[in-house]
């Protein structure tokens, strides 16, 4: 395990999430979102490894979405990227696993492919900035789409956040709060993915500087979090005021109500 197959490992999560985000099809967005989670699975796995042998990993990538025009032109370009990254594993019982893993992935990805019934053209990059059954104005669009760049980013970051340090941490408490963070924030990802896509301006949030992860002053970091979900509340139920739509204003209250758990949990922490 090196920190270059961590880098890679990390690429290819975003590129199965990304993917699962832009394609429309109910049954193939699923699978997808289900196999990245695996890979994010493989990534943790790859930093463990990493921590107990004492070498450091980063976050760095250099990746982009590209601009797939149909449903299996995203397929191919998500087969070519598992299969590029398969050629990287060494021989051990995790890249077993992950090869393994991987070899379903490309044969389910094969069967798709020869579906010709699911092929669609994709929408997510269309950058329409609207929503099906919903009348939005200018503000109230303009309102959801810099809320969705800001907080997609935010999730992703503190996806990554998390990972790094509970992957440090040795008290089981801290690492058990940790994995529920975790997991909220894959929730939140989805979801904003999702809506993103369905707009037409989906989009890979933008790389974390080595900073942000790692971190000295882990009081610090935490009350700074708490400020954050405090704002982030804030920001959703002004959204949730703003939007004007019965079933958006309710999804933005739900995301409100699940970031003032987050605040318990990151108090425990304290």
């Amino acid at each position: 395990m090196t920190p270059a197959l961590f880098r890679t490992k990390h690429a290819l999560w975003l590129k199965v999430l990304f993917t699962s985000f832009m394609i429309e099809d109910e049954g193939i967005k699923s699978e997808l979102y289900d196999f990245s989670r695996t890979a994010f699975r493989h990534m943790r796995w790859i930093a463990r490894t990493l921590e107990e042998r004492g070498i450091d990993y980063d976050y760095d990538r250099t990746d982009d979405l590209g601009r797939p025009v149909t449903a299996f032109d995203a397929l191919r370009a998500l087969d070519a990227a598992v299969e590029a990254a398969m050629r990287s594993y060494g021989d051990s019982p995790l890249s077993d696993r992950m090869r393994s893993d991987e070899h379903y992935l490309r044969s389910r990805l094969a069967l798709l492919l020869g579906q010709p019934g699911r092929d669609a053209p994709l929408r997510a990059f269309d950058r329409r900035r609207t929503l099906e059954g919903k009348t939005l104005d200018r503000a109230q669009t303009d309102a959801l789409t810099r809320f969705l760049f800001e907080e997609t980013y935010k999730e992703y970051e503190l996806i990554l956040i998390y990972a790094y340090m509970q992957n440090r941490s040795s008290d089981v408490t801290e690492r058990d709060i940790y994995q529920d963070l975790i997991d909220e924030s894959h929730f939140h990802l989805k979801s904003f993915g999702n809506l993103m896509a369905q707009m037409g301006i989906l989009a890979l949030p933008r790389p974390l500087h080595e900073h942000t992860y790692k971190i000295r002053d882990v009081r610090t970091f935490i009350l700074n979090g708490i400020a954050e979900e405090e704002n982030a509340k804030e920001q959703c139920r002004a959204l949730a005021g703003a939007v004007g739509d019965p079933a958006l204003s309710a999804f933005f209250d739900f995301i409100n109500f699940q970031e003032s758990f987050h605040i318990e949990l990151m108090k425990k922490l304290l």
